[in-house]
């Protein structure tokens, strides 16, 4: 006896899977300028590599005779497939099914993320997990539908794996339509998020935020690109389409390992060791006070287009990136002279989450140093500026990754300090161009003189020639002859003098592979 009609009726209920919400209402999503979720997956997974898993979920209809007259799917799509040849666990939301929100969330197997299988695959079989986002949150509607009101993650505790998610495996998350509450929050707990023009994400929406507040907010107002990603830092990289957030998610996918217990991938580029470039014997102005490109500066030096910038439009006093040197993955962290360098709240707080990403995944980190201190004033001050500074600098000390120092300008006080691996090997390089202290000669001379100052016949006079002996004992030729610095190098031969460290530090980087004892990625 043959089981085909059992196998036609699989092909059926699959068929009806792949109709989503119908032709309508995935037409109205187009016009609406988005994709479908398996639009979506087709950009992101590898061709013919995904494997649906839960295809054949959703709420039936079946005639007199129990026979089945169509499947409306439960409105979430996952399951596993490959990513640049890596598998991965994937997943997200299909907004074209009718009260998609309230259908998953009777299944917590389904709704990926809040404990979700998808989650769980990912967790159970050390893979990245890379989830589309778009959905709302729980419903007062629901409460209807029980005949009472429910307690908060009732079936399941709400993002109960993310913590082991967030230190073992790289999780990946995209916002494409609106993400408000639960699946919000699911987004957060993720080590790189990206958003489409377009898209909007918030705890609350308009609605509740105008009866919570008086607040009237648009969406975009409210939980738009320029909210969330340039001023809050909710989420780390805009996409201008889906197109580009989808080679966005791969490219960050690129540089991280299956897992903790994985190094990263090495992905040789072809751009040789020894190229030297004779722009860097210039790109640092010798008026101290005028601005340069750091992102121009470590362009040349890394492979060419290895660089991935994250967050590069929020705490842009400080540039995060993860490049490549012959091949094998870093994490820089850069001041930004073009705005001043100052480390202030938002960029320390983007360098301590940086620190934690590389740190977790077994990325070594370059620090290109051009700081001349922490924020200060009232601005400042009331803002938190010290504690988040010393934050960074404790998350730092517990970073066993090797980590080195290249001073290219400004060196300057607790700012400065934090750039150094004082608690491990302490490897600090500079350039010609480089100069540090507790603070700058300029500014610190009035107050460690003052009275030496104040009592000369000629204050100004006396001022200068006290300067002038100061800098003439802080040439970075002095530190390096005691050799509190251990080299200063031509600006010319970073490129090849970083290659040979990176390349050393690989066997530590192989010593400390699995789980960190501190715990992962905070959100």
């Amino acid at each position: 006896m043959s089981w085909k009609p059992e196998a036609d009726e699989i092909a059926k209920r699959r068929q009806w899977a792949l109709e989503m919400g119908g032709k309508e209402r995935v037409k109205v999503h187009h016009e609406r300028g988005f994709l479908t979720i398996r639009e979506r997956l087709d950009l992101l997974c590898d061709k013919n590599s995904f494997q649906e898993i839960g295809g054949l979920a959703g709420k039936a209809t079946y005639n007199e005779k129990g026979e089945v007259q169509h499947v409306t799917p439960m409105p979430y799509v996952m399951g596993l497939a490959k990513i640049n040849g890596r598998p991965a666990a994937v997943g997200g939301e299909d907004t074209t099914i009718p009260g998609g929100t309230s259908m998953s969330g009777k299944n917590w197997r389904i709704k990926g993320g809040q404990g979700g299988f998808v989650d769980d695959l990912a967790c159970e079989y050390k893979i990245p997990l890379v989830r589309f986002i778009s959905g709302y949150g729980g419903s007062v509607g629901s409460t209807k539908s029980t005949g009472y009101a429910v307690m908060p993650g009732h079936s399941r505790v709400p993002f109960q794996n993310s913590a082991e998610l967030l230190a073992t495996v790289p999780v990946v998350s995209a916002i494409t339509g609106i993400a408000a509450g639960g699946p919000a929050g699911r987004a957060m707990m993720s080590h790189f998020t990206v958003m489409t023009k377009g898209s909007v994400i918030f705890a609350a929406g308009p609605p509740v935020v105008e009866r919570g507040t008086g607040e009237k907010l648009t969406k975009e107002e409210l939980g738009g690109w320029r909210i969330a990603v340039n001023k809050a830092g909710t989420v780390d990289n805009v996409a201008e389409d889906e197109e580009d957030c989808v080679r966005q998610m791969k490219t960050f996918l690129s540089f991280m390992p299956q897992n903790v217990w994985e190094m990263p991938p090495v992905v040789k580029t072809g751009d040789p060791v020894d190229r030297c470039e004779e722009e860097l014997l210039e790109i640092i102005p010798r008026d101290q006070r005028k601005p340069y490109n750091m992102r121009q500066l470590i362009e040349l030096i890394v492979d060419k287009g290895s660089m991935f910038e994250i967050q590069p439009t929020h705490g842009r006093s400080c540039i995060n990136v993860l490049a490549r040197l012959d091949g094998l993955p870093i994490g820089i962290i850069a001041n930004n002279p073009m705005l001043g360098g100052v480390v202030d709240v938002k960029s320390a707080n983007k360098q301590t989450r940086f620190i934690e990403l590389c740190d977790c995944f077994h990325i070594p980190l370059l620090f290109l140093v051009d700081v001349p201190g922490y924020g200060i004033g009232l601005e400042a001050e009331s803002a938190g500026a010290l504690r988040a500074g010393m934050r960074q600098l404790y998350v730092k000390h517990q970073a066993t990754v090797p980590k080195l120092a290249l001073v290219v300008r400004r060196c300057y006080g607790m700012a400065g300090g934090t750039t150094l691996d004082k608690v491990g090997l302490n490897y600090k390089i500079a350039w010609p161009s480089g100069h540090w202290g507790s603070l700058p000669v300029e500014g610190g001379t009035l107050a460690a003189f003052r009275r030496e100052i104040e009592s000369a016949p000629d204050p100004d006079k006396r001022r200068e020639e006290i300067e002038a002996e100061l800098k003439s004992l802080s040439s970075p030729f002095r530190t390096a002859e005691a050799f509190a610095i251990e080299d200063i190098i031509d600006p010319r031969e970073t490129r090849p003098y970083l290659c040979q460290v990176f390349e050393a530090m690989q066997g530590k980087l192989k010593l400390g592979l699995g789980p960190k004892q501190k715990g992962g990625v905070r959100p």
